[in-house]
């Protein structure tokens, strides 16, 4: 039989990290595998279900580039073919009506509780006579259908976790249809895979409790169910569940930090699985050839933020920078800074300049802002060391040489620094850092002379000769030139 899998999102939030990663898994397997993966909105929350959210679940999809190849599928859309199996199964009598209110369970329930007893339905209604059902049909009483668990034991065998077995006096005869006719998660979740044929189930190992429930209603229908791989969930930093207290849990809110898809995929990938050879940067088609459930761990994996701040780093130096300027122009245009106004070549050599120092893409802006616009304030520790009146002297002895610099790039910049510093026997530290402070305002940046080679030799000279133009020992205002 052709693998068939799904992920099924509800649309009452965000996709959630947890989803993304269940979604990878589906499509790792899917693709392995020559089979189909497939989108479904299990949208029956009605009241709290929107567009906004389906479209941000689908955009984020899109973002990671987890194709699918049928759907999106609405569950909303089926809601009278969930109705149509009951006739079905009242015929193996494994349902019965339930007319209990939900101000009726709540007594009971709170007496059950008062007396120290576990509480589950009690199944008041399951024995009632077709008199009293009729009787309670004429009077428009409502109602929902509930399964009956019989004695015994309901087990499955796991991709994961092998064996997983519970003592069906642990499951109440639980609701499939409420009273207003829609149906409930775990009866509309087994009828969508049972008509698409779906043959694996990958989702994450809070649903073990509801795949006992599931495995009931296979009964019930006489069908095979398919099988279940149930994976760890993802834990925050002190191992408890990832949530929004952890921090970011949207998936598009990484993409809005400036976190590169593929880094994204390969570390989520990674959190609670392992190829088993200690890899840590692998891509999508390295994922889809190498995965197995028998490499995913039992337990959950945490979500580290510095690992995914590394691992977008060392994806973001590997990139081209054709490729980061095209996804650079957002980034850029928050700090009202239009690439698109500025000679492409120019812009390609500032994002080659700092794409090793960058951690996200956001990172850009404010680590190349001197580029773009005139320096308001230099770094104050930096005028304190580097702007002494011995070495203001040497900048201004190398602008008058960079002037006569006719071919203006790296290897000339360097080659006129490099004869100055041999000829006055001082360290390079003592020209290098003041012409950096001079030209960015700061004491860290890219390559000095290929910085200067972007400005090129008028904006070097321009910026190097304001700063003979101040008394940078007096006039300060928070610790820069005013």
């Amino acid at each position: 039989m052709a693998v068939r899998v799904r992920i099924a999102p509800s649309p009452t939030g965000y996709l959630h990290v947890g989803t993304a990663r269940t979604a990878l898994y589906n499509y790792l397997f899917a693709r392995k595998n020559n089979g189909k993966f497939i989108l479904r909105i299990e949208d029956t929350d009605v009241e709290r279900s929107s567009k906004e959210m389906t479209d941000i679940i689908i955009e984020g999809l899109k973002w990671l580039k987890l194709d699918y190849d049928e759907g999106p599928f609405f569950q909303s859309d089926y809601f009278s073919h969930y109705i149509d199996h009951i006739e079905r199964l009242q015929k193996t009598g494994g349902i019965y009506r339930c007319f209990c209110t939900p101000e009726e369970l709540e007594e009971r329930k709170r007496k059950a509780i008062s007396e120290k007893r576990a509480w589950k339905y009690d199944r008041k209604c399951l024995n009632l006579s077709q008199e009293e059902i009729e009787k309670n049909l004429k009077e428009n009483k409502p109602f929902v259908w509930r399964v009956f668990i019989p004695e015994g034991k309901t087990g499955f065998n796991d991709l994961i976790h092998g064996l997983i077995e519970k003592d069906n006096s642990e499951i109440e005869d639980f609701i499939i249809i409420r009273s207003d006719k829609t149906p409930v998660y775990n009866f509309a979740v087994v009828i969508d895979d049972y008509r698409m044929g779906i043959t694996h189930v990958i989702r994450g190992d809070d649903h073990i409790s509801n795949t006992f429930k599931q495995l009931h209603i296979y009964r019930l229908l006489g069908v095979k169910p398919p099988e279940f791989a149930h994976l760890p969930l993802i834990l925050d930093e002190k191992r408890a569940k990832l949530s929004k207290r952890s921090g970011t849990v949207s998936v598009l809110s990484f993409k809005d930090m400036g976190i590169l898809p593929e880094a994204f995929i390969n570390f989520i990938g990674l959190i609670g699985w392992s190829p088993g050879d200690n890899r840590e940067i692998l891509s999508l088609q390295e994922m889809i050839k190498l995965f197995s459930f028998d490499k995913v761990a039992k337990k959950g994996g945490v979500f580290d933020y510095k690992k995914l701040e590394w691992m977008n780093s060392k994806y973001i130096t590997n990139s081209t920078n054709e490729k980061l300027y095209e996804l650079l122009v957002p980034f850029y245009l928050k700090e009202n800074i239009d690439l698109k106004e500025y000679p492409k070549e120019k812009i390609l050599k500032i994002i080659e300049s700092v794409k090793e120092k960058a951690r996200y893409l956001k990172d850009f802006p404010f680590l190349t802002q001197f580029f773009f616009k005139d320096i308001e304030n230099y770094d104050k520790k930096g005028i304190e060391k580097y702007f002494t009146s011995e070495k203001i002297g040497y900048l201004k002895d190398l602008t008058k040489k960079i002037q006569n610099i006719k071919d203006f790039n790296s290897f000339e910049i360097e080659k006129v620094y490099k004869e100055y510093i041999d000829e006055k026997n001082i360290k390079g530290a003592d020209v290098i850092h003041p012409t950096r402070l001079a030209l960015s305002g700061r004491t860290e940046g890219p390559s000095l002379f290929l910085m200067m080679e972007i400005f090129g030799k008028e904006e070097s000279v321009r910026r190097l000769t304001r700063i003979f133009e101040f008394d940078i020992f007096t006039k300060q205002n928070d610790g820069g030139i005013v």
